[in-house]
């Protein structure tokens, strides 16, 4: 049977760029992989935010459009994105989020506790400590690799339809049950990082896609034979996957499963230094070939965004 190893990324809808890229880069530390643009819709940002090389189990991307109207996260949703920190880190990060004013709360599900708390637009997030996951060797800020954040821990689906998206991860994805506790079923995938996804069994309101909101995740493929085949795949299933696209890094294809999330599935390689050195990483706008002619007039109309350290950390 196939088998994903876990999330590839997450890929969610803000308002702010600047705000966006201060919150995930200057508050949690992660690295800015990839500034480039919305290959759909080129004249907003499509922002990476991962460890030090952007490896997949890490990446959460954003879509920035200061017009688009505040979205509803609810069901044919991801409605929590967790990272893992590391064994004895959870502190640390009780006293930052203190010290930028964010409000946080914690809870236990599977007998892991949990950290909670919200980015600027709303989307709801996690901290989990566990062992599995590598160091991420990036220092940002007031963050050293004792503390920072290795990469996804998994995710919470809003499914409209529970036992259709169970059917899905398991028959499908090749996801193993691991069991229900109260309102969630738990699942875990063959990798180290976003390998743990827990289903809500207790549907919330219908979601309504905007700001705040989660756009789709991406399980992984190996390599491009390995993609033709969840492709061949999905279509033998009668789930109607897209062509496969080319993300300049990494091949894609989509499709809704029966709970009304939409999912990705996407190619580890070859990753985000296909375009420019490890070492320089999200420093410059990077531009597909068939939009590189248009470069000034998106420099001209975008935002101009840097990573800065935040005063707190000064």
């Amino acid at each position: 049977m196939q088998k994903t190893a876990g999330i590839h990324h997450i890929s969610a809808m803000v308002n702010d760029a600047q705000r966006n890229i201060d919150f995930y880069a200057g508050v949690l530390g992660l690295r800015l992989v990839k500034k480039t643009v919305n290959f759909d819709r080129p004249e907003g940002y499509h922002l990476y935010f991962g460890n030090e090389t952007g490896q997949p189990g890490t990446v959460i991307t954003f879509f920035p459009w200061s017009k688009q109207l505040k979205g509803r996260i609810g069901t044919g949703q991801v409605g929590v994105t967790n990272y893992i920190v590391p064994i004895g880190s959870s502190k640390f990060w009780e006293n930052r989020l203190e010290k930028f004013g964010i409000e946080f709360s914690s809870s236990v599900r599977f007998g892991e506790r949990y950290l909670k708390f919200n980015d600027p637009d709303g989307l709801q997030l996690e901290l989990v400590e566990r062992n599995e996951g590598q160091i991420n060797r990036w220092n940002f800020g007031g963050i050293h690799e004792e503390n920072a954040i290795k990469g996804f821990g998994g995710a919470v689906l809003f499914s409209a339809r529970p036992h259709k998206t169970t059917e899905m991860l398991e028959n499908v994805l090749g996801l193993e049950c691991l069991g229900q506790e109260e309102e969630f079923l738990r699942f875990k995938a063959e990798g180290q990082l976003g390998n743990i996804i827990d289903i809500m069994l207790n549907p919330s309101v219908r979601g309504l896609m905007g700001a705040g909101t989660v756009h789709h995740i991406a399980w992984r493929a190996k390599d491009e034979e390995d993609h033709q085949r969840w492709r061949a795949l999905l279509q033998n299933k009668v789930y109607y996957p897209t062509e496969i696209l080319d993300r300049n890094y990494f091949k894609a294809l989509y499709f809704h499963e029966e709970g009304g999330i939409l999912f990705e599935i996407a190619t580890d390689p070859p990753g985000f230094a296909v375009d420019e050195p490890v070492t320089t990483l999200g420093n410059k706008l990077m531009l597909p070939s068939w939009l590189e002619s248009k470069r000034e007039e998106l420099e001209e109309t975008l935002p101009p965004v840097e990573v800065r350290v935040l005063e707190e950390d000064k």
